[in-house]
């Protein structure tokens, strides 16, 4: 089929060449998805829901393709990950403050944030890395660090990671992880 035949089709309610659609790029629209951390089962929650919205796009007839149907495919899926990379995020750190780091956002993403780390010097460096990476209690770092108590060390966590965050949004952007 034509990339014409298929819109035709798609636009006159045609499951079969939504069918043929979904297999046709499954395969380039799922790998996206699992090169930026995501999950099988989120690969495939993402390529769905884009040939959802293609599909209400088509039969409604507001659909405006200016490029193959692939690359507008692979757009929907990109802004849709990237939109839910960007909600995992809010709620991660909402989650993760007071908790234990989440070493399995990448290889790139743990090493910058090793790097940024070890840019931070002492006490920093040990009180965030005792933290996120040994998963010590505040009191253990204390003990460890000779602070004076657990209040001492979780304000001077809550310090060294806004230094950290400066530091990783000062010299690196979104681009850098996703391009």
């Amino acid at each position: 089929m034509t990339e014409q035949q298929i819109l035709d089709h798609i636009s006159n309610g045609d499951e079969v060449a939504l069918d043929y659609l979904y297999k046709k790029h499954y395969a380039m629209m799922t790998k996206m998805v699992l090169k930026n951390n995501g999950t099988m089962e989120e690969a495939n929650d993402v390529y769905q829901e884009a040939l959802i919205i293609f599909w209400q796009k088509a039969i409604s007839g507001n659909l405006k393709i200016t490029s193959k149907i692939s690359t507008y495919l692979y757009s929907i899926c990109k802004n849709y990950w990237m939109k839910e990379l960007n909600r995992k995020k809010r709620l991660s750190y909402a989650d993760h403050e007071g908790s234990t780091f989440q070493s399995d956002h990448g290889d790139i993403i743990s090493k910058v944030v090793k790097e940024a780390i070890e840019a931070l010097g002492d006490p920093c460096k040990s009180v965030l890395t005792f933290y996120y990476f040994n998963e010590m209690s505040m009191s253990d770092i204390a003990d460890r660090m000779n602070y004076s108590n657990a209040d001492t060390v979780k304000a001077k966590k809550y310090k060294c990671k806004k230094r950290l965050d400066v530091l990783i949004k000062k010299n690196y952007s979104q681009e850098d992880f996703f391009n």
